[in-house]
């Protein structure tokens, strides 16, 4: 087994990437953490570790978050230049690994960081795979909102209603107060179902946070930084995430491009999917939908999430064309 931790500088940034794989023959697959700026170097490393049988797997935490958040500047803080930084990446480890191309696979802000790499830079892109989907920033946040708020009224939850009426619903998909206004709706919109089935009566903290503290994949300035970065990174960035229109802006590719979505999905709600993956151009598509699953489908059937990402890729990588 092949597993390593390494700086890699990105952007002129110098940034984290965690490493593993049974054999450095297989084909490249590349994490992109959503947030922005919640890594996800623990999850896949410790849940998921089985996929480093067929692919060599990569984690990346992003400018501005965990490993990579000494020295990120406000104003480097953007889509561009975080697609920049992905773009970069992909060629270390074409170089790296010996590969023509690399799989990417992206969850919520990652899916819109990963739709952005295959369209501006799809030459080292083999395909492309997304999971709580983000389509239109403004749209989703008026979705989840208002989800949130009458999933409250009708559980006769005043409390949680009086605190979404006082947030109001976002403009642009932006919450009054910003970051505490966005994380008083997630909670609520959590306790709810709308994130996951399991995390009904869970926080925010307790779903997300709690299980990067205790999971002893990050080093204590990495954690300081995870910390820290989360909320820098969101809070710079989300305006222009909320103003983000894929499918006003990206549809043609030049690579397979597969959604696997949760049907439960209400914080990038999947409504919004079915009508984005219709205007798609590329030389193989395909929607699955995961029925038991909300934002996070690799986490709540991960079997069947695996197993069709193994058949979907691994038949792309048969092909010399492809790898």
């Amino acid at each position: 087994m092949i597993d390593f931790k390494e700086m890699v500088t990105l952007g002129g940034l110098p940034q984290r990437i965690h490493v593993r794989t049974s054999n450095e023959k297989n084909p490249v697959l590349l994490f992109l953490h959503g947030g922005p700026g919640v890594c996800n170097r623990h999850n896949i490393m410790q849940q998921h570790a089985d996929l480093a049988e067929d692919f060599t797997i990569v984690t990346w935490d992003q400018r501005g978050s965990g490993g990579s958040y000494k020295g990120a500047a406000e104003e480097t803080l953007t889509v561009e230049q975080l697609t920049d930084d992905a773009s970069e990446l992909v060629q270390w480890l074409c170089a790296r690994f010996d590969k023509d191309k690399v799989f990417i696979i992206g969850g919520s802000w990652g899916s819109m960081l990963g739709t952005w790499l295959a369209y501006r830079y799809p030459r080292q892109i083999a395909a492309y795979v997304g999971f709580g989907q983000v389509v239109n920033g403004a749209k989703n946040e008026e979705i989840s909102y208002r989800f949130a708020l009458e999933a409250a009224e009708e559980a006769g939850d005043q409390a949680s209603v009086s605190k979404l009426k006082s947030v109001g619903p976002p403009v642009a998909g932006v919450y009054k107060g910003g970051f505490k206004g966005m994380m008083t709706q997630r909670n609520i919109m959590m306790k709810y179902g709308g994130y996951s089935q399991s995390s009904k009566k869970r926080s925010y903290f307790r779903a997300m946070v709690l299980p990067i503290l205790r999971s002893g994949e990050y080093s204590p300035s990495e954690l300081y930084g995870l910390i820290k970065g989360y909320r820098y990174v969101l809070e710079a960035m989300w305006p222009e995430v909320g103003a983000a229109d894929l499918a006003a802006t990206c549809t043609k590719f030049d690579m397979p491009y597969f959604i696997f979505d949760g049907r439960l999905d209400q914080n990038t709600p999947a409504e919004l999917v079915e009508d984005y993956f219709a205007l798609i151009e590329a030389p193989t598509k395909e929607l699955i939908w995961f029925d038991h699953s909300g934002h996070n489908p690799m986490g709540d059937e991960p079997e069947k999430f695996k197993k069709l990402l193994r058949e979907k890729l691994l038949a792309l990588s048969d092909r010399e064309e492809i790898l």
